[in-house]
């Protein structure tokens, strides 16, 4: 990563805009980003009324710059409508995450027709199609973000959702966004009655490089918050490792009884500027702390995919 420091959201919730209620409701929910969805959660006869949802929701949403709208695939008439919708909205989101995507032209695409419109914002893309695979790397320098797409890439690769069989995938990514300073953001978790599946998942991802994680539903803010928002102590053993290494005048230092060197000192300052920047924008006071979900995180009336 170079350069400033991007603020990457750690925390996606995703709703569908089926209802005025439900998706003002869930702005209320400890997510750094609260997505509106027009995309597959919306049944075909419902995408007009949902464009009015989400218009609506957008227009009473408390940070519009933490807020995201999920548009259908480009090259479909909805997708057309999703785009003049944005464009007309008096209130803009902070980000657009993008389906089915094959290439980064159409990545280009998407932000070229936006920016017509005065509408600039951060482009997430949604990995969940072989072709977007084998050109993750373009993608990845022509997006903001990336998102893994599991039920369709499993899908289209005729597999179950599993670790292993996208973990490739997942690399891949990982691979790309470190080259491009992109952001990387997980699959959400389908099965809600296993939380041991969700934690592993975090723990797993967190070790290939990934910042963040979708999900359907609020029960599951506070962990994925508790584990991939920066941590304070974190933060803290970063700051003292480049300041060792600084002190070895940029050489081999011992920090606690281990060896740090320029690699960690870079890795330190990458930790620090991010935390730094999440903190500025989605920190709320810096607390970091996963409030906002009640002691059984339920919502009522949330989709419980």
């Amino acid at each position: 990563m170079t350069g400033t420091a991007r603020a990457i959201p750690r925390s996606i919730l995703y709703t569908p805009a089926l209802s005025l209620d439900r998706v003002v409701g869930a702005w209320s929910y400890d997510a750094d980003v609260h997505l509106v969805d027009l995309e597959d959660a919306v049944p075909p006869p419902e995408k007009a009324a949902a464009r009015r949802v989400c218009r609506a929701a957008l227009e009473k949403a408390p940070e519009p710059a933490n807020a995201a709208v999920r548009v259908n695939e480009l090259g479909t008439i909805e997708a057309v409508h999703d785009i003049v919708m944005l464009a007309e909205c008096p209130v803009k989101p902070g980000f657009i995450v993008m389906t089915m995507v094959k290439s980064a032209v159409e990545v280009a695409l998407m932000r070229d027709t936006l920016a017509s419109a005065g509408v600039r914002p951060q482009i997430y893309v949604t990995v969940e199609t072989p072709a977007a695979v084998a050109d993750v790397d373009a993608i990845a320098a022509a997006a903001d973000g990336l998102i893994l797409g599991s039920a369709d890439l499993a899908a289209a690769l005729g597999i179950e959702i599993s670790w292993a069989g996208l973990l490739a995938a997942r690399q891949t990514m990982a691979l790309a966004g470190a080259r491009h300073g992109t952001a990387l953001i997980d699959t959400a978790n389908f099965r809600l009655a296993e939380p041991e599946t969700l934690a592993e998942e975090i723990d797993r991802v967190r070790e290939l490089g990934f910042h963040g994680k979708v999900t359907v539903h609020p029960s599951e803010l506070a962990a994925i918050n508790r584990a991939l928002r920066p941590d304070p102590a974190g933060l803290r053993q970063a700051r003292r490792v480049t300041e060792a290494v600084r002190a070895a005048d940029g050489g081999i230092a011992v920090l606690d009884g281990n060896m740090v060197g320029p690699p960690f000192a870079r890795m330190a300052r990458a930790t620090v500027a991010r935390g730094d920047a999440w903190a500025e924008r989605f920190g709320r006071g810096g607390t970091g702390d996963a409030g906002g979900v009640g002691d059984d995180g339920e919502e009522a009336g949330h989709d419980r995919r």
